[in-house]
């Protein structure tokens, strides 16, 4: 899984002076830092610490015309974290393992032309409905809308053409306890079929304490289901199959789902089942006994903390760990039943990654009894997901 490899090197181990007061870098900032490519390749040998650091490069030209950029986030602890804004992607994460090792533990593509074609989404945010609508189709105030049902009969991840094929604007900064970048989108009236002019605001920032965030705020002039989420597969290992991976879950709840994945409104208990990961399992101790593997929607348990505790995944051979906060109450598992090891696949093979993808349930706008996913104009959207890593 070493790809982006320049990227990840650069954003993992180049050595800067410092970070300076937030602001977006300029077009000149990044002529210099290409300038002293050859000066930082020998400063990453003279074992000076890692530090707290945004940067910028080219990362080509879409089909249409549009440059693209990514975003080079690492801090002090050896994580580095790469993200486009075609997408809002996450390209890459690097982790170092107990032994201090880094590899990229999140599934890629090798270049923009092929995250433009149709694929598995990712490290994509997701929207403007995340996951499932059964039958493309819901009613609001009255008026029935139809999506795109680009998962026959049903609609998937905001349609054929849903935030993760737009080009967002977008802003690196810095400050002296994270960096990050910022990224934008206005989703017109009637995009994908969905009601109202949206605005959206993703940031994902990474701190010192190893935690990679992500911040989603959201208006709209009309009422409009918003359900976004983020799509990275992981893979703590940097390689093979998470069947491996250890998985804790803290839901005692799950949803039950039709034959195509649409939830039958039931919220089951995990207990007895190959649903209950309320202590720590292996991913494939039980995998053979869930239909088509897992791909379900489980209840985050309710928290007075916010955001509260939702997962911990850990690759015993490397000792990579990783937490999950969110806001959210649902969060989807999903083991990477549909990679095959096509190119469309990005190469990887069944269950080479999976995702934990915090958002509300499927299918909510048919389901009144869910909670609501209604955003209503005057009101702001708010979420906030949380993946913290470490090593044992």
């Amino acid at each position: 899984m070493q790809r982006k490899y320049w990227s990840g090197i650069i954003s993992a181990l180049i050595l800067l002076t410092g970070c300076s007061e937030e602001k977006a870098s300029s077009p000149d900032s990044r002529k210099a830092a290409s300038d002293k490519t050859s000066a930082k390749d020998a400063d990453m040998n003279t074992g000076n610490e890692y530090q707290l650091t945004v940067q910028e490069e080219p990362y080509g030209t879409t089909a249409g015309g549009q440059e693209i950029t990514q975003f080079l986030l690492s801090n002090t602890k050896g994580t580095s974290v790469n993200i486009i804004n075609y997408g809002a992607i996450v390209t890459a994460v690097y982790l170092p393992d107990r032994e201090g090792t880094s590899e990229n533990v999140t599934l890629g593509f090798d270049s923009l032309a092929a995250y433009e074609n149709k694929g598995p989404y990712f490290g994509a945010i997701c929207g403007r409905y995340a996951n499932r609508i059964k039958d493309g189709k819901f009613t609001l105030n009255g008026k029935e809308y139809q999506l795109a049902q680009n998962i026959p009969p049903n609609h998937l991840h905001g349609g054929n053409a849903g935030f993760d094929k737009k080009v967002w604007a977008a802003e690196s900064f810095s400050r002296k306890d994270e960096v990050g970048v910022r990224l934008s989108l206005v989703s017109p009236d009637g995009e994908e079929g969905y009601p109202g002019k949206l605005t959206l605001n993703v940031i994902y920032s990474l701190n010192n304490n190893n935690e990679l965030k992500i911040d989603y705020t959201a208006t709209s002039d009309q009422e409009t289901p918003l359900n976004v989420t983020n799509h990275c597969y992981w893979n703590l290992a940097g390689e093979g199959k998470i069947l491996d991976h250890e998985l804790v879950l803290n839901c005692d709840q799950y949803l039950p789902v039709t034959d195509e994945a649409i939830p039958t409104g039931e919220l089951k208990s995990v207990k007895g089942t190959p649903m209950d990961f309320t202590s720590a399992h292996k991913i494939g101790e039980r995998i053979d006994q869930v239909e088509g593997g897992y791909d379900h929607c489980w209840v985050v348990n309710q928290s007075d903390q916010q955001p509260a505790f939702c997962a911990r995944v850990k690759d015993p051979e490397s000792g990579r760990v990783m937490e999950v906060f969110t806001t959210e109450p649902g969060v989807q598992f999903y083991t990477g039943n549909f990679l095959d090891g096509t190119p469309a696949s990005g190469g990887y093979p069944k269950n080479g990654g999976l995702c934990l993808e915090a958002q509300h349930f499927p299918n909510s706008p048919n389901q009144p009894e869910f909670p609501s996913t209604i955003l209503k104009p005057g009101e702001v959207y708010e979420q906030t997901t949380i993946h913290k890593f470490s090593t044992e």
